[in-house]
């Protein structure tokens, strides 16, 4: 016979829904410094570069959605192994990554998330909008 053993693994979620406002971003980057730093939802790999990290990739993720897609939806996960942001958007076009140039005055945000997450994709949604996810692992 053979047992198994089951691995708990410790998380937590969290969700919010941002007005279509300036202000989106830097609400979004102190709930989710907030969430990040609760005693009970640090774990042994999450440091402060990292919740540095998740901080600035949810500032830019809002911004877009914000920017371009009016209200979004902000949703953050912690684990014992990763931070994953979640930011959906009503935004009829799709979300695209260019390549950064000299001169630019924008466009580097979904850039600079791709090089620091460890995954990172961009789904439509059902019904219109998108999903932008980036995991951080720690």
């Amino acid at each position: 016979m053979r047992t198994h053993r089951r691995t708990h693994r410790r998380s937590a979620q969290v969700e919010y829904l941002l007005p279509d406002e300036a202000e989106s971003a830097g609400r979004a980057r102190k709930l989710t410094s907030q969430f990040l730093t609760r005693s009970d939802r640090r774990t042994a790999g999450l440091d402060a570069e990292h919740i540095g990290d998740a901080t600035l990739i949810v500032s830019e993720l809002v911004t877009n959605a914000t920017r371009h897609g009016g209200t979004c939806r902000l949703r953050l996960r912690v684990s014992d192994t990763q931070v994953t942001v979640e930011v959906y958007d009503s935004s009829p076009g799709r979300p695209v990554v260019r390549s950064p140039t000299t001169w630019s005055e924008s466009g580097r945000g979904l850039a600079m998330v791709r090089c620091l997450a460890q995954r990172f994709d961009i789904v439509r949604v059902a019904g219109g909008g998108n999903r932008v996810r980036a995991v951080l692992a720690l």
